[in-house]
């Protein structure tokens, strides 16, 4: 709060005068102080709060001393200031002091600073001169560890190439290895720069550790082959890479698949006499040889144990040669699979042999052919056409087992012919017929089950038919020529009846069929020409029919002629009459021998009809009036209609 001196006080009114309301100092100051704002006026508000700190006591005689309480208290503070800011003086003193020091001590500092640069300057720039030589040696032999990092071998690297004899190969040498490749195809990027001598000297020293490395590998790998001799192998990752690395030096790699199949073949070999005269372990399988009674058996287990082992090796090949990138990996597999099949076809070929030259019989003879057929083309599908001798081995046994099953038909055809036996009284197939259709049976039902190729069997088919089917009906032909039309034609009938019935059931005979379907239709137009014959002879009408169709105009009437006048028909038809009555009495006694009933069915339809036809005509030459018949409706009392009716 300002010091300010107590306002003088107020001047007292002229006596005798009223005071005036505006001239009052006291209600001045008390107007100003009732109007003024205390809210607005933030001075007046910090000085009361500021008095309020050491005015306690609202008292006259504290209100007498405000004035002095404030002045000292005002005198007090601004002591305490001149002390403090007299303390801050000193301070400053001593800072610029120090800091006079400090200058002092940096200029000194400074010239010997540049003192010491002036004596040092020369060893300053040798020592650049030496860092920079330094950084270019620390280049140079950065660059010499990444050329020989590139370019040269770890002492690891050169000892796992250049092994012992008897040390194994792991798949550390053939990173070994293949860091040689890369090195000797790398360095040729020396051979366009500036260091040709360099990179000339590196393939030189890269070439001849290859050709010591893959020297190496190809004892190892050879060796490893030799191993597997045993009858089932198992092919290491390990053997896999070796060929997946021999296959860059073609010689040495066609050398190891020929050291492979020479060791697989003596172990096939050995296998398929062990499984012939041994068995499996313990007896299980049992030795195949123990079947020789049963042919098909026989050389079905052969073919069977021929085929597991040649998909066996091939499978071993692919294993051994799934890494092998080269052109022509198939065509290697099929062609060691072939030398390895090899060994076994003599042996099988004596014992295919001996089965086939026994002659078990025609249908298993047949039996035998179609199971080397399809063995022919299942291991053909395996190794292709490489496995030359395999294959052709199999094929000379088909072969030859076609070609004496062929003989035995041929042989069975000509015992036929040679003794024609007479149709049996029944007028069905003969013995010789059942006996021959029985083997054809059993033929055609092993050739139905086979498994051979389509066109294969279809051709086979064509020839069985022909070697069988043309001697029977040549036979059916002479047994049956010294009989009777329609013994014949029944006994004809019943033997091609026998021939359909059996083929029908198999494929590839649709031809066969028609043709015997055409021969029974010709035989069938013979019973029912024999038959309606038999009818009409039998019914009286036989001659009168025959006059009728012989009958020609100038002749005269037809009544004029002998036994066709009105009495003469009456008659006939009387005995016709009968037989409309019971039909089925006239039926000739071979159509009872018939085997089907289906046939005799369409005999006796298709004669009935022939029956109804002629007497048709009869009809029409009576109710002619040409042929000058009196009342011809009482000769012929029923029209053709009633008779169709009547017999149908």
């Amino acid at each position: 709060m300002a010091d300010t001196a107590a306002p003088p006080p107020p001047a007292a009114p002229a006596p005798g005068l009223p005071a005036a309301p505006g001239s009052n100092p006291l209600s001045r100051k008390l107007n100003k102080i009732l109007e003024t704002r205390l809210d607005n006026d933030k001075e007046m508000l910090e000085a009361l709060k500021a008095l309020s700190t050491f005015f306690v006591e609202n008292s006259l005689r504290t209100r007498r001393n405000l004035r002095g309480d404030i002045e000292r208290r005002s005198l007090a503070i601004n002591e305490e200031f001149v002390h403090i800011f007299k303390q801050v003086k000193e301070e400053l003193e001593s800072i610029n002091e120090d800091v006079q020091a400090m200058s002092s001590c940096c200029e000194d500092m400074s010239s010997r600073l540049k003192a010491a640069k002036e004596q040092t300057q020369d060893l300053i720039v040798k020592t650049t001169k030496l860092q920079a030589e330094n950084q270019r040696l620390e280049m140079k032999a950065q660059v010499a560890d990444a050329f020989i990092a590139k370019f040269q071998l770890t002492p690891d690297e050169m000892n796992l190439l250049r092994g012992t004899k008897d040390e194994p190969i792991t798949e550390d040498f053939f990173k070994a290895l293949g860091r040689v490749k890369q090195i000797h195809d790398d360095v040729k990027i020396l051979l366009r720069t500036n260091q040709q001598r360099a990179g000339l000297e590196i393939m030189e020293q890269m070439a001849l550790l290859q050709e010591t490395s893959y020297e190496r590998l190809y004892r190892w790998t050879q060796n490893e082959c030799r191993t597997l001799t045993q009858e089932s192998c198992d092919i290491s990752p390990v053997l896999a890479q070796a060929m997946e690395a021999l296959q860059d030096r073609p010689v040495l790699y066609k050398y190891t698949l020929d050291e492979f199949g020479t060791a697989r073949r003596s172990a096939v070999v050995r296998g398929f006499i062990d499984a012939l005269t041994r068995g499996g372990l313990g007896g299980t399988p049992r030795p195949i040889e123990m079947h020789s009674h049963d042919p098909l058996r026989y050389v079905g287990d052969m073919l069977a144990w021929l085929h597991q082992a040649t998909a066996s090796e091939k499978e071993h090949l692919e294993a051994m040669l799934k890494l092998v990138t080269i052109q022509g990996v198939e065509e290697n597999i099929q062609e060691v699979v072939g030398h390895i099949t090899e060994g076994v076809c003599r042996p099988l070929k004596v014992r295919i042999e001996q089965v086939i030259v026994a002659e078990p019989g025609a249908v298993l003879l047949y039996k035998i052919s179609n199971l080397l057929k399809f063995y022919h083309h299942t291991i053909s599908g395996i190794v292709g056409n490489s496995a030359a001798t395999l294959l052709t081995t199999i094929e000379e046994m088909h072969l030859l087992s076609k070609k004496i099953f062929f003989n035995s038909l041929s042989l069975h055809a000509s015992k036929l012919m040679d003794k024609v036996e007479l149709p049996p009284p029944d007028l069905g197939p003969s013995s010789a017929l059942n006996q021959t259709l029985n083997l054809l049976r059993e033929v055609l039902a092993s050739h139905d089950s086979s498994v051979v190729p389509l066109d294969a069997r279809q051709a086979d088919f064509v020839q069985v038919l022909s070697c069988v089917l043309d001697p029977l009906l040549q036979m059916c032909t002479m047994s049956a020529s010294n009989l009777g039309t329609a013994d014949m034609a029944t006994f004809m009938v019943n033997s091609l009846y026998m021939m359909k019935t059996t083929l029908a059931l198999f494929e590839f005979t649709d031809k066969r069929l028609e043709m015997l379907q055409f021969q029974i239709e010709a035989h069938l137009d013979t019973l029912i020409n024999e038959q309606a014959s038999y009818v009409l002879t039998r019914a009286g009408l036989s001659y009168i029919y025959n006059s009728v169709q012989q009958h020609k105009p100038e002749q005269g009437p037809l009544s004029n002629l002998p036994s066709m006048d009105s009495v003469s028909l009456k008659v006939a038809m009387a005995q016709f009459d009968r037989y409309l009555s019971a039909p089925d009495s006239l039926v000739m006694s071979q159509l009872n021998f018939l085997l089907s009933a289906t046939v005799k069915e369409q005999i006796i339809k298709q004669s009935t009809e022939l029956v109804c036809r002629a007497y048709s005509e009869l009809y029409a030459a009576v109710m002619d009036p040409s042929n000058e018949y009196k009342d011809p409706e009482t000769v012929l009392h029923r029209s053709p209609h009633q008779v169709q009716a009547v017999l149908s």
